[in-house]
């Protein structure tokens, strides 16, 4: 959804352009944290590839920064689907020339006891939050490394939206919970083989968040919705490490509401 007067995209910093030059892929961009981020790094001046299975969000998206002079690339894709991940990467830098920020937010949940969940609801959870976030990284990695090496910023940055999940799991949310573990886990590892040669690795932790994924859901806590967080803190999290000068790396930011215990 758009952001309204509400909730608007978070202001930039400093002369508003640090991101100017910069090309940023956001996976899941038609709603939630990916269209905050994506609204967030157009008014830094990036230029975007935005990724998500919905058509019309997209072009709604694309038609709002398009008249606001940003330069933007609709890619519809469903990131589970083999070999998507690879195609979304390539097309971006076809289009653009080059690759200096990707941001893996696209992800999927569904809560259940394990003796009663879907085994088609826990591949989609390891094809979306898992496995598409390996290959997507991977197929951009060359890409980064040579904005690292090349670009104005001296630096790119590889940023991967996990949850709090990821360091705490609860009762029916294993799977949820596992691929998320993995994915903190993946992320280290990868910063520790980058991070001299210039790209930055970091993750972001959200807890209970206003968006598509968690509204009408079971695990707020005795949380008021009011009391969440809202998709534009979480896209502040992710500019503010993609904003850093180059030989600062915030390599992970878990983020709470105030109100959130656990």
């Amino acid at each position: 959804m758009i952001p309204n007067e509400s909730h608007p995209a978070p202001a930039p910093e400093g002369d508003g352009t640090p991101l100017a030059g910069s090309v940023a892929l956001v996976t899941g961009a038609s709603s939630g944290i990916g269209e905050a981020t994506v609204l967030s790094l157009a008014r830094l001046g990036c230029s975007l590839a935005l990724v998500a299975r919905r058509t019309d969000r997209l072009t709604e998206l694309c038609e709002l920064l398009g008249s606001q002079g940003g330069a933007v690339l609709p890619l519809t894709a469903d990131l589970a689907v083999p070999g998507r991940a690879r195609q979304v990467v390539e097309d971006a830098v076809r289009h653009f020339g080059r690759l200096d920020v990707v941001v893996n937010n696209a992800g999927y949940g569904a809560r259940a006891p394990v003796e009663e969940s879907d085994p088609d609801d826990w591949d989609r959870m390891v094809d979306l939050n898992l496995r598409a976030v390996l290959h997507l990284s991977r197929a951009a990695l060359p890409h980064l490394l040579r904005a690292a090496q090349d670009g104005p910023r001296g630096v790119a940055d590889l940023v991967t939206v996990s949850s709090v999940a990821g360091r705490l799991a609860r009762k029916n949310n294993g799977v949820y919970s596992a691929t998320k573990h993995a994915v903190c886990s993946f992320s280290d590892s990868l910063r520790q083989e980058v991070t001299e040669r210039g790209v930055r690795v970091g993750l972001v932790e959200p807890g209970l968040t206003t968006t598509e994924m968690t509204v009408g859901g079971e695990s707020a806590f005795g949380m008021p919705q009011k009391s969440w967080l809202r998709a534009e803190d979480i896209a502040r999290s992710l500019t503010f490490m993609i904003t850093q000068p180059p030989h600062v790396a915030i390599n992970e930011i878990l983020v709470r509401p105030t109100a959130q215990a656990h």
